[in-house]
């Protein structure tokens, strides 16, 4: 071979070096595993010749994300009160610093919910067409100050979305708490009620982001506080009253979401509500809730949410383990299916496959990173702080919350469901973008998003019980990286 064809072939050779040769990708890795890393940073990862391959393509986006955080509720306030204060500002930190989870949305309940102590309206006299008599003292004691607190620990803030459970009784057709529908006579009334919300909490300097006209509008078996709302008729709420008399009343910018219940219903409600222009005119989003599976976060209704308005928000604004006491400072019970959740005893025969027993971390995961890769655009969890009964909760509807406290011992205990939150709310900030990942093994989750300071987060859920490992790859650079069984990481790029 003569030196020509040699000098050639090295070319070549240097060529196809380069192309499979990468640069080192720089990145810090935190996880959260049921062996018992808390968000712990780590730096030493195994390695495999069969390791999986995921690829990062930040040129490619999807939706912008709103944010991510927990509810602020009367029993939550309440228990909070109760503890020394030194516990009290240690929750708030760590709910709302930037050392923390830095919560960036949240949810509230206009006047009382199952989650108060008590039955109460903010109009409570019969009547009172003018709402002459509307106040939110109810709040002074408990909801309005945790509000407050968390506002002076945040430093960048975060949105408020508030919801009522229901109408003041009077103005329904069973003038109770439970159930009933709105009487046409009192949509206006209803509509007023929440503009004199907005503006109370305006005086108490709380500024409040989004609206749903009620929670749960299909009901939840009379339970607890509900009202009935078919798709056709809150549609003709905000398009008529809420949204017109909010606008009226200098209350306009404050964003209107739909529906807020389960999935399953979404084509029937966005249809109604996205009808036309001038259903459309007032609603800024969807509100929805996981309670239809504890496996399934159900992606085609997501989907179909979406394309049916593609510039609005599509927003989760309630989830939690329902239908538990908390287990107290036992960690493992939380990667466990040990737990049950309503559908256990009271889905119909024909849904009962959708209610098995099931791993709350994993549930979490899941389903945050179900929905983000399907438009979902903000993820809201339920209770913030909850008692060692799952309470307290005048109805005795039991449920599990991120932090569960002892307040006659001055007790916190931060439950793996804690760290699961705050590896989307601290690393995925307001205004990020999802952007396309490519991943090779079908048994890890995946999403990945691009910070408005230019960092990525990529968050990666292994539900399974083998350690896996993959190649991250970003443009001409990669790195190696393993995760253990029952783990969620967040994998940190910066500039």
């Amino acid at each position: 071979m003569n030196r020509i064809k040699i000098y050639h072939l090295l070319i070549l050779v240097g060529m196809l070096t380069a192309c499979t040769t990468k640069q080192p990708l720089q990145v810090t890795v935190y996880e959260t595993s049921a062996s018992g890393n808390k968000l712990t940073e780590i730096s030493e990862f195994s390695t495999s010749e069969n390791a999986s391959e995921i690829g990062l393509f930040p040129d490619k986006t999807y939706q912008t994300i709103t944010g991510f955080g927990g509810s602020f509720t009367e029993s939550s306030a309440y228990l909070l009160n109760r503890l020394s204060k030194k516990n009290r500002a240690l929750i708030l930190d760590a709910y709302f610093s930037k050392k923390g989870a830095n919560y960036s949305l949240t949810r509230t309940h206009i006047s009382s919910c199952d989650f108060s102590l008590s039955n109460y309206t903010y109009a409570p006299i019969a009547d009172d067409l003018e709402l002459k008599h509307f106040s939110v003292e109810e709040d002074e004691a408990d909801l309005i100050p945790m509000i407050k607190e968390a506002m002076a620990v945040s430093e960048d803030g975060f949105k408020i979305i508030a919801s009522p459970w229901t109408a003041p009784p009077w103005m329904k057709d069973n003038n109770k708490y439970v159930g009933g529908k709105l009487v046409d006579e009192h949509y206006g009334t209803f509509a007023l009620f929440f503009s004199k919300y907005l503006d109370a909490y305006k005086a108490e300097g709380i500024d409040i982001w989004g609206l749903t006209p009620v929670n749960e509008p299909h009901g939840n078996g009379n339970n607890w506080e509900s009202m009935h709302f078919s798709p056709e008729e809150e549609t003709d709420f905000v398009q008529n009253h809420l949204g017109p008399t909010l606008e009226a009343n200098g209350n306009g910018a404050t964003k209107i979401l739909g529906y807020d219940q389960n999935r399953a219903g979404l084509k029937e409600w966005v249809d109604s509500m996205f009808k036309d222009e001038a259903s459309s005119k007032y609603f800024d989003g969807t509100a929805i809730h996981w309670y239809e599976s504890t496996f399934d976060y159900l992606p085609e209704a997501l989907q179909y949410a979406h394309k049916k308005a593609p510039n609005k928000y599509l927003i989760e604004t309630e989830g939690c383990v329902d239908s538990e006491i908390p287990k107290w400072q036992d960690d493992a019970w939380y990667w466990k299916k040990e737990s049950t959740d309503w559908g256990w005893d009271w889905a119909p025969p024909q849904d009962k496959h959708l209610h098995p027993k099931y791993a709350p971390v994993n549930r979490y995961a899941r389903d945050i990173i179900g929905c983000l890769n399907n438009w979902v655009d903000g993820w809201v969890d339920w209770n913030m702080v909850l008692d060692r009964q799952g309470g307290p909760n005048w109805f005795k509807n039991w449920c599990v919350a991120p932090v569960i406290v002892d307040p006659d011992n001055d007790e916190v205990y931060f439950t793996p469901l804690y760290y699961t939150m705050a590896h989307f709310s601290k690393y995925m900030r307001p205004g990020a973008q999802i952007i396309d990942v490519k991943n090779t093994d079908a048994s890890l989750m995946v999403t990945a998003a691009k910070n408005p300071d230019g960092s990525i987060a990529v968050i990666i859920f292994n539900e399974g019980e083998n350690l896996k490992t993959f190649e991250l790859s970003l443009g001409d650079a990669s790195k190696s990286i393993s995760i253990q069984p029952q783990a969620i990481q967040t994998i940190l790029l910066t500039n």
